[in-house]
């Protein structure tokens, strides 16, 4: 974390963050069971046309089905606690919950959270924001209903959704606001509002976005957050080998999981960010060298490996680097999708 960030909740890793319309119930007891390692539920924008009287039956909807007993994982409530790679993993757990509600200076940010805000709600989705006013506007909001519902203080995290130029520049600022801020990334989109706003061109390579996504990446992890999330595949529903070539460039850039739109991605997206086997075992093998070479003494610590490149010659850093990781993989959520 940087040393200068705010003490944040601690957070797991989400590969899938599935979103899903608050004003459809099937679609919400579906999504349940869809393996999904989170679900945001959608009160902003569920559909189009969206009437005042839709807002209220989507609002009571959304009330009950976070009451019904069946959903309810707060930030580690991953079934078990999840399943390291290489172990038997559960198909039943349950997905983090958050609700994407509308900004604090829309009027209806109240009417949301009012809806949404207890015991079975991890954080809210800021979607639309431009720089740190709206994060601590909303989180003055929560404070205030959080005393209100009774609910510990301080327990809802914000997860911006930067859609606008001005968040993108101000994604430190943004990040930094408050101690709320427990994730977030650069999420592009097809059609959608971070189009409009920067005017790309969309391509399934997606060169034009990939300064926003780097950009975003640097500053949400400058700020301290350990697991950026991007986002979305813009292609068709049925390429996944489409949406496995951006999931993977995702990962190799540093982010840890995806905004999904369908569940019928969520397999591959799983598999792409889930650590392979054999890079768990790379990671454990340079802990165990460097803790044997701490009790036997002397060095340096030398891997009988000639296509490891760096790794022949294991330094502190190379460490540091596996045991990070190490947590990483042991934290990941229970999941349906076999380890690779």
């Amino acid at each position: 974390m940087s040393a200068n960030a705010p003490e944040r909740p601690a957070t797991v890793p989400l590969r899938s963050v599935l979103f899903v319309p608050g004003s459809e119930a099937d679609e919400l007891d579906a999504a349940l069971d869809s393996g999904a390692d989170a679900l945001v539920i959608d009160l902003e924008e569920p559909r189009t046309p969206f009437t005042d009287t839709d807002r209220v039956a989507a609002r009571s909807l959304v009330r009950r089905f976070l009451g019904d007993g069946r959903s309810g994982a707060g930030m580690g409530g991953h079934g078990d606690g999840g399943a390291r790679p290489g172990t038997d993993a559960h198909t039943n757990a349950t997905p983090v919950l958050f609700a994407r509600v509308n900004g604090p200076w829309t009027g209806r940010m109240l009417g949301d959270l009012r809806a949404v805000l207890g015991p079975s709600l991890t954080g809210i989705l800021l979607p639309k924001i431009t720089g740190p006013d709206d994060v601590i506007a909303a989180d003055a909001l929560l404070l205030n209903m959080e005393h209100e519902l009774g609910l510990p203080v301080d327990r809802t995290i914000i997860y911006p959704i930067l859609e606008t130029a001005q968040a993108i520049r101000n994604a430190y600022d943004i990040a930094m606001a408050s101690p709320r801020v427990a994730y977030m990334g650069g999420a592009i989109s097809r059609f959608g509002d971070i189009h409009q706003a920067l005017g790309y061109r969309w391509t399934a390579e997606g060169r034009e976005t990939l300064h926003v996504r780097s950009r975003v990446l640097v500053d949400a992890k400058a700020a301290g957050i350990r697991y950026p999330i991007s986002g979305m595949w813009g292609g068709p529903v049925d390429d996944l080998d489409g949406l496995r070539a951006f999931a993977s460039e995702l990962r190799d850039l540093g982010y840890y999981g995806m905004m999904l739109g369908h569940a019928a991605h969520i397999e591959v997206v799983h598999d792409v960010f889930t650590p392979s086997v054999a890079e768990v075992a790379l990671w454990q093998e340079l802990v165990d060298l460097a803790d044997r070479a701490a009790v036997e003494g002397g060095g340096p610590i030398r891997r009988d490996d000639p296509d490891s490149g760096e790794l022949q010659v294991v330094h502190l850093a190379h460490v540091g680097s596996a045991r990070l990781n190490l947590e990483w993989a042991q934290a990941l959520p229970a999941s349906a999708t076999e380890p690779r």
